[in-house]
């Protein structure tokens, strides 16, 4: 897959995410990220005072920093937000958060070298996953300490998974035949001001609940025939008389999943009710307002 900042469905991310399929910056995104890391450059040779390249952070913005400390501003900001708690985030989650942090850099925005991009692409490749604790976000700003504990293995500090194993990150990138990056001017903060962690966890979570909306309609198909319910109910006119795509959605799933229906056969000429119950005639409205909803969050 070839990052080049534009939108990310659900699908590829889990493609990268849960199936593993490998990355790379696009061709097309180079240019770009060359330009606005050229910019960051001539920010720090003409010393010009700007937020983040040679500031403070925060209450510390109006505070100069000397070229000689650049680096080492990057370097701090990075650990002293590394603070998280808690069990690592699954190994999904964490290459989600990778996938489109590199995505969002390849954007061109954001002033960082095509190196940092490259590393967090081969890190993906190779299956160097950082370990990212999963509490610690506040939200301000983005999900600074997520990020800041992805951007320690970019370091070569802090730990990561590789092989099945939790180790040091440098082992894990050397085991991995991959080689830490030393942060310049902007690049740590470039890292960490992101809501890539709460979209990662968020997107694979709305991802599951998608899917999870199918199986309730595959069990609602299945319940209806143990029944021996009627689809009626699901007939398209009906759904065209309200402005819901998602009950048109659920209805026309569940038509198809009865569709030549032996079942439905066997009792269409001796069944005396007149409707079903509730749980049954209403499924297009209750798993279509779910879907409403997963449609609204995504």
């Amino acid at each position: 897959m070839e990052l080049n900042g534009h939108a990310l469905t659900l699908e590829q991310i889990a493609a990268v995410a849960i199936d593993g399929e490998n990355v790379a910056i696009s061709p097309s995104a180079s240019p770009r990220v060359a330009a606005s890391r050229k910019l960051i450059e001539q920010i720090v040779d003409r010393d010009e005072v700007v937020y983040g390249v040679n500031t403070g952070f925060g209450k510390l913005s109006d505070v100069r920093i000397a070229q000689d400390d650049l680096r080492q501003l990057q370097l701090n900001l990075v650990r002293s937000h590394a603070c998280g708690i808690g069990e690592p985030l699954s190994e999904p989650e964490v290459r989600a958060m990778m996938l489109l942090r590199a995505n969002v850099l390849a954007l061109g925005f954001s002033g960082t070298r095509g190196e940092v991009i490259k590393l967090l692409c081969d890190m993906l490749n190779r299956r160097v996953h950082p370990v990212v604790p999963e509490k610690g976000s506040v939200g301000a700003s983005g999900d600074l300490a997520p990020l800041a504990h992805l951007a320690l293995s970019v370091i070569g500090e802090g730990e990561a998974f590789f092989g099945g194993e939790r180790i040091s990150s440098v082992e894990a990138l050397t085991r991995a035949q991959l080689k830490p990056l030393q942060l310049e001017a902007k690049e740590g903060l470039a890292l960490l001001n992101g809501t890539q962690g709460m979209h990662a966890v968020g997107g694979l979570a709305l991802l599951r609940a998608q899917r999870l909306a199918r199986v309730a309609d595959v069990s609602g198909a299945m319940s209806l025939e143990a029944l021996k319910g009627t689809p009626v109910a699901f007939d398209p006119r009906l759904q065209e008389a309200r402005p819901h795509p998602g009950q048109k959605a659920a209805a026309e799933h569940l038509l198809w999943l009865v569709q030549g229906s032996e079942i439905r056969e066997s009792h269409l000429t001796d069944d005396p009710r007149v409707q079903d119950a509730y749980s049954l005639r209403c499924m297009p409205q209750v798993h279509g307002a779910v879907r409403g909803a997963l449609a609204h969050c995504e």
